[in-house]
């Protein structure tokens, strides 16, 4: 492996990487997938274990086209804290609901706009 110094070059090794494949490995994905079913009993998720599933897959595709092989590194390290810190059940409920974008109470929805629009709905 080669030593880091200052910024990466090119042809220099990862850390944690040889050539960057790990990042686009399945396995990589699989292996927090199957953990859907467990996730969904521990934080009580009122949606089923193939939308918990979907949007896992989805955070993983969303840095398909990374190629630098430093940020490859961080992403490893974040995904693998991630899901540790789920796994040890750290997180609170709130924090794994933010994942989905039909539950998220920290949005524009949260509150009613003006007294009518909540009166309507039936907020008090």
């Amino acid at each position: 492996m080669a030593r880091r110094t200052g910024m990466m070059q090119s042809d220099e090794c990862s850390l944690l990487t040889e050539n960057g494949f790990e990042l686009r490995n399945p396995l990589a994905y699989l292996d927090e997938s199957w953990t859907g079913p467990e996730i969904q009993t521990m934080y009580s998720i009122p949606f089923p274990v193939s939308s918990i599933r979907t949007r896992m897959r989805q955070e993983f595709e969303r840095h398909r086209y990374v190629n630098k092989l430093g940020v490859v590194d961080v992403l490893l390290v974040q995904n693998n804290a991630e899901y540790q810190e789920m796994m040890n059940f750290w997180k609170q409920t709130t924090h794994v609901m933010s994942y989905f974008e039909s539950e998220n109470f920290r949005g524009s929805d949260r509150l009613p706009r003006n007294f009518m629009q909540g009166f309507l709905e039936g907020r008090n």
